[in-house]
């Protein structure tokens, strides 16, 4: 049998059955300092799919980066068929400066797809969908809530792709999100080079939470096994199907004032459920915030201090309580038995 072809990305060729970091060059600053953006790449022995796992394309969702940590650390990776592409940190700029944009101010999750001439942000979004998207079958792009939000678990797939549905339901995050193409967004650019991907959101931005992580590492190596780059043994199935919701709600503060949250992230509320009261300083008036429809809590606000007008809850639509609230539960249990990738590192 012919021996597998070595891994070419940017300058560097990685021979099968061997890992290396690869720095792209992305930029200089202002001081003369060269900014990268870091691949890791892990070239099977045996032929198989290729498949990318990115995160930090907003650089104050750092989540991520610690479940790619873990991920890297999985020995099941040392079975790996086909070839595994890990970025931690696709926008270092914004990482650096804990903010999600880039120094120019734009949102590199609505540059693409870029091109090699335009903006920082244009330019680097092309250098990743060109380097990284394009060379691979498959990819999972991990995300967390913007600063003082935070999100239930979840994974988001457009309305209208059977295969991304399929591996969503893999992947078993407790909530499966329809959601909308945007443009500019690297889900709308890899479709149109024919490209599937997954958005992983969990977690609140520049924090970090263990049950948010143990989901994304453990979701990440059931789709790996599905799509044959890892074998079954010691990756489990997830114990229920994830809720899978068709629609999704802001709920907004009436006024300006203290919350006082009721409901937590995957919390199930009926219609008319109480949420939230907002109420001013003083204390003399208090507005309440009710469910409008029946649904699963998977996004909130954290902050104490809102305004008019403010996102609160984010409420997405069930169809049955009582499953939702099953699926919810078996899932977080699972997720609690399971053992810490790092045994020492509890977050």
């Amino acid at each position: 049998m012919a021996k597998r072809a070595g891994f070419e990305i940017g300058d560097h060729v990685i021979a099968p059955g061997t890992r290396q970091t690869v720095d792209l060059p992305v930029s200089v600053l202002s001081d003369h300092t060269p900014v990268s953006m870091s691949a890791h790449v892990i070239h099977g022995k045996a032929d198989g799919p290729t498949m990318f796992v990115s995160a930090g394309i907003h650089g104050d969702e750092v989540i991520g980066v610690e479940i790619v940590r873990r991920l890297l650390r999985a020995p099941n990776l040392k079975s790996l068929r086909g070839t595994l592409i890990v970025i931690p940190i696709v926008n270092a700029f914004g990482f650096i400066n804990h903010s999600r944009y880039l120094p120019d101010r734009r949102d590199l999750n609505r540059m693409f797809p870029g091109t090699p001439g335009g903006s920082l942000a244009s330019r680097l979004a092309f250098m990743f969908l060109n380097e990284i998207v394009a060379r691979c079958d498959l990819g999972i792009d991990l995300h967390s809530a913007a600063i003082h939000r935070t999100n239930l678990p979840q994974v988001r797939i457009s309305p209208d792709n059977a295969y991304t549905a399929e591996l969503a339901e893999v992947f078993g995050a407790p909530v499966i999100l329809q959601s909308p193409l945007r443009e500019g967004s690297l889900r709308g650019a890899a479709k149109e080079i024919g490209k599937d991907i997954l958005l992983f959101e969990a977690g609140e931005g520049l924090r970090f939470d263990e049950m948010s992580v143990r989901a994304g590492v453990a979701g990440i190596l059931r789709v790996m096994r599905h799509i044959g780059q890892l074998p079954a043994k010691g990756i489990a199935k997830p114990k229920a199907a994830p809720q899978y919701c068709s629609s999704s709600k802001w709920l907004r503060a009436p006024a300006g004032g203290l919350l006082r949250t009721f409901r937590g992230r995957g919390d199930v509320v009926a219609s008319g459920d109480l949420m939230a009261v907002v109420c001013d300083p003083f204390g003399e008036n208090e507005q309440e915030i009710t469910a409008p429809f029946d649904g699963i809590v998977v996004g909130r606000a954290v902050l104490p201090v809102v305004n008019e007008g403010d996102a609160i809850i984010h409420l997405a639509r069930v169809h049955s309580m009582k499953v939702a609230e099953d699926a919810v539960g078996d899932l977080n249990d699972q997720l609690t038995d399971d053992p810490l990738f790092d045994e020492d590192e509890i977050i």
